[in-house]
């Protein structure tokens, strides 16, 4: 959104007319009953709903889905299952996350992440995958128009294969993950790229799609850190500037 705002700087004050990014609830309706609403960037919604669902544990696949419309004037996914969802007591125990957009994850949802080391894989460049991230942030327009958003990415090692932005870092990987689902794209031979900050309830949607690498140009947590080595996940975080700090795994890294 663009708006007139009162700019203040050296060189004294100005009224100007800046971009602002747009911020909209997403309520994700499931078999006729609320499950959650996420506060979001209002756009890709039928991608999201499906990643959400999909890094909740909830489905497994897109073919677990019947029918999903996206309601853009109620801000509602109504999803309906093939299978009923039994969800019992679950609406009542969500974990809220430290990130941005409040993410949310249904805690007894984290008994469904798979608990064996993941497989060796394939192997990646180090100058490659920095160069991966330059090609990444230079996708990232709403980021650079408006300065609020989080960026997501999966690579074939190659190219960007899919790219989303969103206000909330946990959004953005559902975003990104629900396009990869629809599109039949193979988690296991790609490399998941983020802007934001690496956290354990992060790691916990990265485990469940089966990704061996996962780059980012912020931070981890301890607690990511400990996942990352528990799983076999390699995990690089301040892939910038020519540089970056690999914290486990690291032989995938060449």
């Amino acid at each position: 959104m663009e708006t007139e705002i009162l700019k203040i700087d050296r060189k004294g004050r100005s009224k100007i007319k800046d971009f602002v990014t747009d911020e909209a609830p997403l309520t994700i309706d499931l078999d006729g009953s609320e499950l959650v609403t996420l506060l979001c960037s209002p756009f890709d919604i039928k991608e999201l709903s499906i990643g959400f669902l999909y890094s909740s544990g909830i489905i497994k696949s897109v073919e677990d889905i019947e029918k999903i419309v996206i309601d853009k004037n109620n801000s509602t996914a109504y999803v309906k299952l093939k299978k009923k969802f039994a969800a019992g007591d679950m609406l009542f125990k969500r974990m809220y996350s430290s990130g941005c957009g409040r993410g949310i994850i249904f805690y007894n949802m984290l008994d469904k992440i798979p608990r064996k080391k993941l497989k060796k894989g394939f192997d990646v460049p180090a100058e490659k995958i920095m160069s991966l991230m330059k090609l990444f942030e230079k996708k990232s327009t709403l980021f650079k128009k408006t300065g609020g958003v989080h960026s997501a990415g999966f690579s074939s090692g190659k190219e960007i294969t899919v790219f989303k932005e969103d206000i909330g870092r946990h959004n953005a990987l559902d975003k990104i993950i629900g396009e990869a689902l629809i599109k039949e794209l193979d988690f296991e031979n790609m490399i998941m790229l983020t802007s934001g900050r690496l956290s354990s309830e992060i790691m916990f949607k990265i485990r469940r799609t089966g990704v061996c690498i996962i780059v980012s140009r912020g931070a981890p947590t301890d607690q990511a850190v400990k996942l990352a080595r528990e799983w076999n996940l390699t995990l690089a975080g301040f892939v910038r500037g020519g540089r970056m700090n690999v914290y486990s795994a690291e032989d995938r890294i060449i």
